[in-house]
């Protein structure tokens, strides 16, 4: 009998923005869990080590401590003024090209088989012709990864950044020469667009200085200390408002979140919402 992937429920989410979710029947999801423990050791292994989402070991809080990290070790003992570059692919899944991500997946995997269900699978879902793969799938967060490990791989080998680093779709370079960034830049939308048939957003490429504070993954990292990012202080008291309709473990989990940064006194006021219940 031959596999057949069933059609997608759609619906929407916000974490914090809008989003499109496709979720799989049971079935799929059952098919897409045994694919990702078959793949995930085989391509985890050759992905470069500062890639941070969907990964074991990794996650957003190591990808902000290695920024921080790499931000320290850019300035020097100096405090020399230094600039980052940031930059996010334009509505990234709904453009993965189906053709060059089985291409990704072919160079690795030498079953016949395991490679025509694969293409089943990434082709059960589609934005426009041959682009695109949802954001439901388990499957979808490695092949996000496969996708983009060309471009880690550029920046990294042939553009020689050290201090590099990329969670999802975002991406950071930091450099003590703005110029030298700005040449990275128009090198790398090249490699985006020529490569992976991607575009880098106009509208969210970041220059700045590393002293006006570096926002990444929901944090902001200065010089000498860690914030939590503004929208996301006002996202979390806009929620604690209606106290009834948060439950302990959601609090909890927005001090474990403001914990990773110098958010002493922001801890003591939602700790309050706790005495409320």
């Amino acid at each position: 009998m031959k596999y057949i992937h069933a059609n997608y429920e759609e619906f929407k989410i916000t974490d914090p923005k809008p989003r499109i979710i496709h979720k799989a029947t049971v079935r799929d999801r059952l098919l897409h869990h045994a694919v990702h423990r078959i793949l995930y050791p085989l391509f985890d292994q050759i992905f470069i080590f500062d890639s941070f989402s969907s990964r074991q070991e990794k996650g957003i809080h190591k990808a902000f401590f290695r920024m921080a990290k790499f931000t320290a070790k850019t300035r020097g003992n100096n405090l020399a003024v230094c600039w980052s570059l940031k930059c996010d692919i334009k509505k990234f899944f709904h453009n993965i090209d189906h053709q060059i991500l089985l291409k990704l997946l072919a160079a690795r995997i030498d079953d016949d088989k395991l490679l025509i269900l694969l293409e089943k699978i990434i082709q059960s879902f589609e934005m426009r012709s041959g682009k695109g793969i949802p954001l439901g799938n388990l499957t979808s967060q490695l092949f996000a990864n496969i996708y983009l490990d060309p471009l880690d791989k550029f920046i990294k080998h042939k553009l020689r950044v050290k201090s590099y680093l990329r969670y999802a779709d975002d991406f950071i370079l930091l450099s003590k020469s703005r110029e030298e960034l700005l040449e990275y830049l128009q090198i790398i939308k090249n490699f985006v667009s020529n490569k992976l048939k991607l575009e880098i957003h106009p509208n969210k490429i970041q220059i700045r200085k590393l002293a006006w504070g570096i926002d990444f993954v929901g944090y902001v990292n200065y010089p000498k200390f860690n914030l939590v990012r503004r929208k996301t202080i006002k996202r979390i008291f806009k929620r604690l408002e209606n106290v009834d309709g948060v439950s302990d473990a959601s609090i909890y989990s927005y001090l474990g979140h403001l914990k990773h940064a110098n958010t002493f006194e922001l801890s003591k006021k939602i700790r309050k919402y706790l005495n409320k219940k």
